[in-house]
């Protein structure tokens, strides 16, 4: 029975393992220019979205829904649908919020995080963020899929985000998911799907 479980557990180890293992400076190279070519490339994207907000005194996460554009140089909003209406757009160095019809801005400029968290977000994205010297980045494969964990080296930033995990599309080098990770236990998760990539997106919708 002992010899049983010693084989469980070395079988459920290993399925773990398999899972997400590290990559070689080879593949690190290779992913990277993948990402990067596909980026270049990417003048607009518009993609639905799920976000999952995991609190660690919820038993479930709260799920949302809506839609999210990006167009270059950093045009992006994301506009939530379901359970609620709201959205929120970055531009001209500025946050846009309209919850229901109450809006708000706040000036980017005036803080650093709020500038710095526009370019994470931008990035992902875009997935254009490996050269950014203010993380400290490693790189894993999952089964039809690349890993990219973001682990941010100022302090002030740390207070607010303790890693960022960005899955790629191994196939299209996109990505696909994005996992925010506060110095908490709590995280935001959200899941880009059906993604258009270089379709015409009116200004009008960056207007809050």
């Amino acid at each position: 029975m002992k010899t049983k479980i010693a084989l469980l557990i070395l079988f459920i180890s290993g399925n773990l393992f398999a899972q997400e293992q590290k990559m070689t400076p080879a593949e690190i190279a290779s992913f990277k220019e993948d990402v990067n070519v596909v980026s270049k490339k990417i003048k607009s994207l518009n993609t639905d979205f799920v976000q999952y907000k995991h609190l660690d005194f919820l038993s479930k996460d709260i799920e949302t829904s809506g839609k999210m554009f990006f167009k270059e140089p950093a045009l992006l909003s994301w506009q939530y649908k379901k359970p609620y209406n709201y959205s929120i757009v970055f531009k001209n160095g500025k946050i846009l919020i309209n919850d229901e019809g109450k809006k708000s801005a706040v000036d980017i400029g005036n803080s650093k995080i709020f500038a710095r968290i526009n370019k994470l977000i931008v990035g992902s994205v875009s997935g254009n963020m490996f050269d950014d010297k203010e993380f400290t980045i490693s790189y894993f494969k999952l089964k039809g899929q690349n890993l990219a964990k973001f682990i941010p080296k100022d302090a002030t930033l740390k207070k607010y985000i303790k890693q960022i995990e960005l899955t790629f599309d191994k196939e299209e080098a996109t990505v696909v998911q994005v996992k925010l990770l506060e110095s908490s236990d709590d995280y935001t998760r959200i899941v880009l799907k059906n993604k258009v990539i270089n379709a015409k997106i009116d200004d009008s919708v960056f207007t809050n």
